[in-house]
């Protein structure tokens, strides 16, 4: 009889160190899959951080765009660049997007500038500005959909014990203003 007892605890250890392995596997997998859509989103910001040099000069040649919006999208290039955590790149890129948004505007408002609206390498670099949006906010929802699958393990009950062992904490979604 102590024989059996003493099986029926080494299997119940056996499974539950088991069923723990297989949980955290698959909460570190989790996280590795938010990591790199995270990565896909600053590749995009990167290819618009490039863009904007070339944007800069040409509008800057062709108009007499406020000089502080030119002026202000290059810091917060810079600063994109030197910006070391995902957080501080998220809150640049919120900025950035406000800045090149006027940008845009101006582009369109043919009214306003209709000389750069008719220079085809404006249009170019608009059009180029324009997919990289799209690009963004296709990465920004992948990123956004890996986010709810983590948040989901790490809240999701038994998985939220092994979470709450190995410090496995939420994520927060990248949802810029509109």
């Amino acid at each position: 009889m102590p024989l059996l007892i003493g099986l029926i605890a080494v299997v119940i250890l056996l499974v539950t160190g088991a069923w723990i392995i297989v949980a955290y596997n698959g909460l570190v997998s989790s996280e590795q899959k938010v990591e790199a859509q995270w990565a896909q989103v600053e590749n995009q910001y990167q290819r618009k951080i490039d863009l904007i040099p070339n944007l800069v000069n040409v509008t800057g040649q062709y108009t007499q765009f406020e000089k502080s919006t030119l002026e202000n999208i290059t810091n917060l290039r810079t600063q994109w660049l030197s910006d070391l955590t995902s957080e501080e790149r998220l809150n640049t890129s919120l900025a950035l997007d406000g800045e090149i948004n006027a940008v845009v505007f101006a582009y369109y408002s043919a009214e306003n500038y209709p000389t750069l609206s008719s220079i085809a390498l404006v249009a170019g670099l608009m059009d180029e500005l324009a997919g990289t949006e799209n690009r963004i906010a296709t990465e920004r929802t992948r990123f956004n959909e890996e986010v709810r699958d983590y948040n989901t393990k790490v809240n999701k009950f038994p998985s939220n014990l092994v979470a709450g062992m190995f410090g496995f904490d939420e994520r927060d979604y990248y949802n810029p203003p509109l």
